[in-house]
């Protein structure tokens, strides 16, 4: 090994299959950033349901692996690379994404991806917000295009909605292959369900969206375009400012116990709050 390379703990995928692929290494190489790109002391990093179907090898974005997962890490900057102007060493940030992975103590991202945390949130708390909170803005801001006064319905899980005679303007739904088709049945006219996460195929009757004029529009958070990101940051810094934006953190792990997140992540209750990984 080149003499001054610097090691980090990571998490390293070699292979897709279950959990027990998550490989804990002491020996990775601390990442370099380059153009445009920070490196950041990872604090803590979220655990999102996607990062499980990317590790089975099931989801349509494959890496090359080896691969460190991760995308929504909150800490420090530690260095910077060319041409970067928006942050210095020492300061706090969230990312969306990263570049090199954010299962490790260090992690690149792209300077357009890392955003500034304020000293009122907890890092904890920064490495809440990436993914869910910039989908949340891209399924009722771009995707619904909901508008005051409408309603809206966050749905993750069956069960009995009582919903008035109108209906619900947007339900934006996390499990749609067990709760679509009953989704079409409690819309307003013109109403629109917003399909941000599925784990498998559902039937439904076509004729439920035509009296109706009812949409089922998906959403991926990486379609969105750069300015796209951010016009969503601004709506979430000023929700930080203000101080409606308040992530509830839920399981905590430390990175060797990353295994067991995968699991419960996906085979858990479904406990309130955020899960994350403390480096």
């Amino acid at each position: 090994m080149a003499t001054g390379q610097k090691l980090m703990r990571a998490i390293r995928v070699f292979e897709f299959g279950g959990p027990e692929v998550l490989k804990l290494q002491s020996d990775v190489v601390q990442p370099i950033p380059k153009d445009h790109q920070v490196l950041i002391k990872v604090h803590a990093c979220g655990v999102n349901p996607v990062e499980t179907y990317i590790r089975s090898g099931t989801y349509s974005r494959k890496p090359s692996l080896p691969y460190t997962p991760g995308s929504d890490v909150a800490g420090v900057i530690e260095a910077i690379g060319n041409n970067v102007s928006t942050f210095k060493k020492g300061d706090r940030v969230f990312t969306v994404s990263t570049v090199s992975g954010g299962y490790a103590e260090y992690a690149v991202a792209a300077e357009d991806m890392v955003y500034s945390l304020p000293d009122k949130l907890d890092l904890k708390l920064g490495a809440a917000i990436g993914t869910p909170y910039f989908t949340a803005c891209r399924a009722l801001l771009h995707s619904a295009r909901v508008k005051a006064g409408e309603t809206v319905l966050v749905h993750g899980a069956s069960g009995g909605k009582s919903v008035g005679d109108k209906g619900i303007d947007v339900i934006i739904e996390m499990l749609a292959n067990i709760n679509l088709s009953n989704d079409l049945k409690l819309l307003s006219n013109g109403g629109r369900v917003i399909i941000v996460g599925s784990r498998g195929p559902i039937e439904i009757n076509p004729r439920d969206t035509m009296a109706k004029e009812s949409s089922i529009i998906g959403v991926a958070l990486y379609s969105s375009t750069k300015e796209e990101f951010r016009q969503f940051a601004a709506v979430l810094q000023a929700g930080m400012e203000i101080g409606w934006l308040k992530p509830v953190i839920g399981s905590q792990y430390p990175l060797e116990k990353v295994v067991e997140a995968h699991e419960n992540i996906i085979h858990g209750s479904g406990a309130t709050g955020k899960m994350i990984l403390l480096l």
